[in-house]
């Protein structure tokens, strides 16, 4: 059984930094591919970052391209996501999710993913 817990969220000002952690039970980070989703209150769950074959391949959302960014530690069987010039509109629930299955690259849709963490809350202040 995949399981997946992530740590890391804070509130913070915005330009700040922080890294959330994703720690996978059950499955290899050197696997497939693993991704960061986040979600604000009302609006539907966002994929910004994703990566593939122990991060050789990555890819961002538009919204945190050059402002954040994946990485995996294997010895560790973690996932990082390290997000800096925090802002406010990055406030939200943020997920980190596995997949067992390849679909077309960049795979950032909520649909290629089957196994999901309970989420860790960011929030920017102005």
């Amino acid at each position: 059984q995949v399981q997946l817990a992530e740590s890391g969220g804070d509130s913070v000002q915005a330009g700040g930094s922080l890294r959330l952690s994703c720690v996978a039970s059950g499955y290899t980070v050197s696997g497939n591919s693993m991704a960061w989703f986040r979600q604000a209150p009302g609006k539907e769950r966002e994929g910004i970052a994703t990566l593939y074959h122990s991060g050789t391949m990555t890819f961002y959302a538009n919204s945190v391209r050059g402002r954040f960014s994946i990485s995996p530690d294997n010895a560790k069987n973690t996932v990082y996501l390290h997000m800096n010039n925090l802002k406010p509109e990055d406030t939200a629930m943020y997920y980190c999710a596995a997949s067992a299955e390849n679909y077309e690259w960049p795979m950032l849709l909520p649909q290629h993913y089957n196994s999901w963490g309970q989420g860790t809350q960011v929030t920017v202040s102005s």
